[in-house]
Parts: C-alpha cells; structure tokens; sequence
C-alpha cells in the first residue's frame, strides 16, 4: 500500500510540474506574441521565391541573434544555423523553411501579398507565402524566444535552422552539402512542423511511418516523324505515340505495382505541335513521379522508360528518334517520421494541448526536403507535425452538405488563422525541445 501511494504521489508531482512547465511556455508565448505577430505579418507581405530568400534569412538571423544565439548566415545558399549551449547533453534541431512560391495572392487579407519575383528561368511572376512557410518561420522565431528564456528548464545544444528552397527540393540537400551536420553540432533529433490547411487552428496532426512522399520530376521527349497532317501514313506522328504513353504509363499503379504500395504517375504539362495540320516530329510530356519506398521508385522510373520506348517500337519510329527520359534534379525523398520519436513528442503535445486537440492524420503523396535530414548516414531521428491553420468554424462549414471547400496548400486563397496557428506551433515545439533536452 505505501509503495503504490508513493508512486501516486511521483506521477502527482510530475504531473503538476508538467502542467507548470506548460503554463511558464503559454504565457511566455503571450508575452512575445504581438511582436510574434507583426513579425508573421511582415514575412507574409514581402515573400521571396526559392534561391532568392534573401530578406526573410536576414529577418531571421537578426532575430534569432537577439535571442541570444549564436548565428552563421549563408549556409547552403540564403540558409542561416543558430546555436545556443546549454551545458552538457543531447542536441536537438528544429528547422522552419524561408521561401514562398509563384501565386498571386487573392486571400484579401490587409496584409496580402503584392510582392513580384524572378523565377529561375527568367521569368517575372507574382509571389506569395502560399504553404505556410512564414508561419514556420515565426514559430521558429517564437520557440528560439522561449527556449533561451526557460534555459533553466533544460540541458544540451540547440540547432536552429532557416533553409531555403524547400519549393523546389533543393535547400537541405544544399545545406548538408555545405556542412550542416560537420561545422555545427549533430543532432540527435530533428523536429519540423508544417500547417495544415484541413485542421482546425489550435490542434496537431501527427503521422508515424511514411508521411510523404519521393518526389520525382521527369521530362519524356516523345520523338517521331513530322509531316503533313493530311497524309499521316508518311509519318510516325508523335502526337498519337503520347496518348498512348499516358494511357500505358498508368498500368505501373494498376498492373505493375504491390497494390498495398503507393504510387502516382501524373502527366502535368503536354507540349508539341504548331500548327492544325502539320504533324510534329516531337511532344514533351513533363511528368510528376510519387512514391515512398525506394524498390517502388526505381521500379517506376525504370518502367516510365521501358514503356515509352516499347511504345515508339510499336509505332515503327527509327532507332534514332527513341524517346527521352530526363530526371530532373528536384527529386525530394519521402519523409519517414521516426515511429519512437512520434510517439514520445505526441505524448508531449497531449499533456500541453489536450488529447483531443492532437489527431492522427493520413499519410500524403506530397513532399518535403525535410526527410534528408533524416537519410543523412548515420541516420537521424526525425518527424515533422502539422499545425493546425483553418478558424474551427471553417473547416465545420466545409464538412456539411454543399458546404465551400476549402483551400487548399498553394491555392491563392490559403491564409492561415495567425492568433491560434502560431501560438499552437510556439507552445507545442518548445514543449517538445523541453521534454527531449530535460536534464537527466
């Protein structure tokens, strides 16, 4: 009887100093949360495309400096990396992403974006923060606030890193590159979020496993023989040669793939012709390839190659005009969230947020660089959350009968509800770095 009132009274006590610790965060995050908010607001107006994220890695750092940590800018292009040590322990990295896409805003808000940017390919286009990734970054900003003022309340090294060019799968393949895990302390976690444009504002979403998705672009040039429309018998029309590729290349998911394993072929963008009767002599397909497991992608990709070569043998074009297969060099690895790290950071957001308000969500065919920090030899532990971005009463009307739907991540009418999407994200990432940087 005495030991089990003991043990009543320790998971008492550990109770009531969680339930402290979570009201230390929620009224540090309340204290920061108007400067939090201006700071949201301004990211949100003036957005930069990927590989041009120089402002917003600017803000950051001069943020993230006077917190109290140690900072070093232009990693991995327009990427920053902030210490802070606090004696000796584990190392945790917790990573937000700068850059903003090519969509004209139309969300109305009195801070919409206006901002023009320059696309790699020369291009002048309208800019906005379109995922989310200003609502990262102010997290970020609003976690590094709090963590370096409960230093009292944990022990280890802080990895804090602003990556570019997430938009197009490029930014932490460059940051690695450019030494993240040799010329800064190597984590021993790293932990992400990302607002989800399906849950309610105030909530968290979590998936254990595969959570998204290889990411693979890929360019097939369709060659055959051009010609006059009016005698197609003199041509090897490759126009024809295409539709029967995409109508082939969807047997991959239906006929050549383990039915219980993902995997999406999706024609995006067709190209070729000029003119109504005027055959062409080739047709660009640009392709979008999703996967998760490593087997499943390269048995597609092989199989894209396979399948339009067959194609254009059938169709009689010559040995010289066989298709073309291009792998472009946005390929982004699927994130597989760490089982054991979900589970324990979950339990965490459970104590702070309340179990209700922490729910499990599908795995998607989207993608994040965010998994190479997690294929980085020796692996490391990973998992990125979502973060709840909708007004509840939003996502209600949406669910009833003829209800509007809502928008979804890169749609121009995306705007997260800020108040309760950023002060979930502060309070339930620093609880996190607390729990897995609590002294020992």
């Amino acid at each position: 009887m005495r030991r089990a009132m003991l043990a009543l009274a320790l998971v008492a006590a550990a109770a009531a100093r969680a339930s402290a610790q979570t009201d230390d965060v929620r009224n540090l995050v309340e204290k920061h949360y108007p400067s939090l908010e201006s700071f949201y607001t301004t990211l949100h107006k003036e957005p930069e495309l990927s590989l041009a994220e120089a402002k917003t890695a600017k803000r950051l750092a001069e943020e993230l400096r006077k917190a109290g940590y140690e900072v070093t800018e232009g990693v991995g292009g327009h990427g920053v990396v902030a210490v802070l040590k606090n004696g000796p322990g584990k190392t945790l990295l917790i990573r937000a992403d700068l850059d903003a896409l090519p969509v004209k805003e139309q969300t109305g808000a009195p801070y919409a974006s206006t901002a023009r940017g320059t696309t790699r390919d020369g291009h002048s286009v309208d800019v906005m923060h379109a995922c989310g990734h200003d609502v990262h970054v102010t997290c970020l900003v609003g976690t590094a606030r709090a963590l370096a003022e409960l230093k009292d309340k944990w022990k280890g090294t802080l990895v804090l890193i602003g990556q570019p060019a997430e938009e197009i799968g490029m930014g932490a393949m460059a940051m690695l590159a450019d030494g993240l895990f040799k010329k800064f302390p190597r984590p021993d976690w790293c932990l992400a979020l990302h607002v989800d444009a399906e849950l309610e504002a105030g909530k968290v979403g979590y998936v254990s496993g595969y959570a998204l998705a290889n990411v693979d672009s890929v360019d097939l040039v369709i060659r055959g023989v051009g010609g006059h429309g009016a005698h197609p018998d003199k041509t090897r029309d490759p126009v024809v040669i295409a539709a029967q590729t995409i109508l082939a290349l969807q047997t991959i998911d239906s006929r050549e793939t383990d039915p219980l394993q993902p995997v999406v072929v999706t024609v995006g963008s067709i190209h070729g012709g000029t003119k109504h009767n005027i055959i062409p002599d080739q047709v660009l397909l640009q392709l979008t390839v999703r996967s998760y497991t490593d087997e499943v992608r390269d048995k597609t990709l092989k199989a894209i190659e396979r399948i339009a070569k067959g194609i254009a043998q059938a169709a009689g074009v010559p040995e010289d005009r066989m298709p073309t297969v291009t792998l472009k060099d946005e390929f982004t690895p699927a994130t597989y969230n760490t089982p054991e790290l979900v589970e324990r950071v979950t339990e965490v957001f459970k104590r702070t947020v309340g179990e209700q308000n922490v729910v499990k969500r599908e795995p998607s065919m989207g993608g994040e660089d965010f998994s190479r920090y997690g294929r980085a030899e020796p692996k490391v532990p990973i998992f990125m959350y979502r973060l709840g971005a909708v007004p509840p009463q939003r996502v209600s009307e949406s669910k009833q009968p003829g209800g509007k739907p809502l928008p979804s991540l890169h749609s121009p009418f995306f705007l997260p509800e800020p108040k309760a999407t950023i002060r979930t994200g502060v309070v339930t990432m620093t609880a996190a770095a607390l729990d897995l940087l609590k002294p020992q």
